[in-house]
């Protein structure tokens, strides 16, 4: 067949969306026409509009557009071209809806292949299926047409009130995911900042305030943990607000019901919605518009240390995606703090060794110095009390024989003795005759002045007592390190010891230690010789009050093979600028009211000798803790 025979063939559309109906058709029909086809009533009538078929063949069951839909919808585009329906429906209106609907036949399923090809070309030649009163079905089908019409309606509105909700929840999601990377990109730059800051009181509160501008919330404070690990303890706080709170020592039970107290026991973040709504959240007067919470824990390589807290005026402001974005800034945020403890911890150590090395150099200085001064004093309180007894005699002396009559005055034992003393002194280079001439050139009224029995003893005694004191500072400077003999021993035992025979009022001083306390490893007699210096001080602190309390523990220390001793009062404590001098030898705060100033230089010099170390801590207006650590005895 020729290009030219296909294109006078007949043109028959079959539109049909049942793969094997069209293929029916399509072998039925191939030979003798050209067959289009469509697979929906869409494109079913796009092609006949393009192609102007002879004849179009429709399925009245049809997807979104029924065949009658297309029928009346191609009649006014294409009025010369006949529509036939091709359909299995045969209830009792099909045909009439399919003839009012633009339809020019009428044909049923399944096709009678003999009689099919007949009937295709007698609908192309002209014939056409007339409907008696058309009105009546019409009115049905326009009645069809219109409730279709609401159908899709409705489903349109319905798909697109569908498509709206999915364009709000994608937009939700999108805005959810570019918050979520502003978190991060906000974390991020909380970290960069953060790295570089080593004193701790700076970084945190450069956090607080890098985490409000970065994320633009409310408020951040960030909690530590205080010592027991009992509070959790605000250190800082963003603005004014957080100033307050840090100055009025604002803190958190760790095992009370607190976000904050939560967060750090769980190790987990958590969050509140609406602040509002829980009754039993704080209701921070210094934070009124806070409405929504969320706390972070702090940690680094298992160690909790605190948490932190950021604040939204808005409800619903956290999400547990924001828990995740964040939580990666406070772990390094941990990280840092952990770096600034360590840092300071170092530091502190090093000012310690330094501190003791310079006061064992003091001390050694001192101990050398006074070793020295002590040997040239010691002959001075036997020699001051002989020159006393020897100026007594001679006053005794004296005084016999000037009362005695001058017959018998030479003749006298004691003359001899006089006479004696006064030949020696032209060999001692001692001139009497140029004392008498003086003497002889005062006034009568004057000589009871030159010579003055009770301030030449008084001068004596000062001499005596000055050299017995430079005795005594010698033995309190050298004695720690020379009578040293380590043993193990009960330090509970030594406590009560110690303490009873202070004899100090009943019930100032109390103790307190664990039952299976290990031994100390070190010399009694010395411990207990800091322990007495240290309750005495603190006695003498204390004013000798009645409300006057001393505290003397003992528990094992946090570093390994330890005993942790202190001594706590609830005096007026020692200021800061005093605390550091206090180990220094000769400082002394007691004035006039005695006290060498050695007591505690002593007591470091005991310490440190039996391998511990001691300090002290205090606060004005709340007592003074002497700390000493002890050596355990060694297995």
């Amino acid at each position: 067949m020729t290009e030219t025979d296909i294109k006078s063939l007949p043109k028959i559309l079959y539109i049909e969306d049942t793969d094997d109906s069209r293929l029916l058709v399509r072998r039925l029909l191939s030979r003798d026409y050209v067959f289009l086809e469509a697979s929906n009533p869409i494109d079913g009538i796009n092609l006949a509009l393009d192609t102007e078929p002879d004849l179009i063949l429709l399925d009245i069951n049809l997807p979104d557009l029924s065949g009658r839909e297309v029928a009346t919808r191609l009649k006014k585009s294409l009025p010369n071209t006949p529509m036939v329906a091709l359909t299995a429906d045969i209830t009792g209106t099909a045909r009439e809806k399919a003839l009012v609907a633009g339809c020019v036949g009428f044909m049923t399923k399944p096709i009678d292949i003999d009689t099919f090809r007949d009937e295709i070309e007698a609908y192309l030649n002209g014939k056409r299926e007339v409907l008696e009163k058309p009105e009546h079905h019409l009115k049905a089908y326009h009645q069809e047409l219109v409730e279709h019409l609401e159908k899709k309606v409705h489903e349109l509105t319905k798909m697109a009130d569908h498509n709206k909700f999915l364009d709000q929840q994608n937009k939700h999601v999108i805005a959810d995911m570019q918050r979520h990377q502003r978190l991060l990109q906000a974390a991020a730059t909380v970290g960069h900042n953060i790295t570089s800051i080593l004193d701790l009181d700076e970084l945190l509160q450069t956090t607080v305030d890098i985490i409000c501008k970065e994320y633009e919330f409310y408020y951040a404070g960030i909690f530590l943990l205080d010592s027991e690990k009992k509070w959790a303890v605000l250190k800082a706080g963003y603005g004014e607000a957080g100033d307050k709170m840090v100055a009025n020592d604002h803190r958190l039970a760790l095992d009370g019901e607190s976000m904050i107290g939560g967060a750090i026991r769980k190790g987990e973040g958590e969050i509140s919605a609406d602040v509002g709504d829980e009754e039993k959240h704080f209701k921070n007067p210094y934070l009124p518009n806070t409405r929504s919470e969320m706390a972070l824990p702090l940690r680094a390589k298992g160690d909790k240390l605190g948490a932190l807290t950021v604040q939204s005026e808005k409800v619903n402001a956290f999400s547990t995606a924001d828990i995740s974005a964040l939580q990666g800034m406070a772990d390094q945020l941990a990280v840092a703090i952990r770096n600034a403890h360590l840092l300071k911890d170092l530091e502190a150590a090093n000012q310690e060794l330094l501190r003791t090395k310079t006061f064992e150099a003091i001390a050694t200085a001192t101990g050398e110095a006074i070793h020295w001064v002590g040997n040239k004093a010691a002959p001075i309180p036997g020699s001051a009390e002989r020159v006393r007894e020897d100026l007594l005699n001679f006053f005794a002396i004296f005084k016999t024989l000037l009362y005695l009559p001058p017959e018998e005055r030479d003749s006298h034992p004691y003359a001899a003795v006089a006479n004696e003393a006064f030949s020696l002194l032209p060999d001692l280079d001692i001139d009497l005759a140029t004392n008498i001439e003086a003497l002889n050139k005062l006034p009568a009224d004057n000589l009871p002045l030159i010579v003055d029995i009770e301030s030449t003893l008084e001068d004596l005694g000062i001499v005596k007592q000055s050299a017995e004191t430079i005795l005594n500072i010698k033995e309190d400077l050298i004695g720690p390190g020379r009578i040293s003999k380590a043993d193990a021993f009960d330090i509970p035992l030594l406590f009560s010891t110690t303490i009873a025979g202070m004899g100090l009022p009943k019930g100032v001083v109390t103790s307190s230690y664990p039952d299976d306390l290990p031994q100390v490893w070190a010399d009694k007699r010395q411990i207990g010789r800091v322990l007495i210096n240290l309750i005495k001080n603190a006695w003498e602190a204390l004013g000798k009050a009645d409300h006057a309390k001393i505290h003397v523990s003992a528990r094992p220390a946090d570093e390994a093979g330890y005993i942790r001793v202190e001594i706590r009062d609830n005096g007026p404590g020692i200021p800061p600028e005093i605390l550091e001098k206090i180990w220094v030898s000769f400082f002394t705060t007691k004035g006039e009211q005695g006290g060498t100033g050695l007591g505690l230089s002593a007591c470091m010099e005991i310490i440190t000798q039996s391998g511990g170390r001691i300090w002290a801590k205090s606060k004005v207006g709340e007592g003074a803790a002497f700390i000493i650590l002890l050596p355990t005895e060694k297995e």
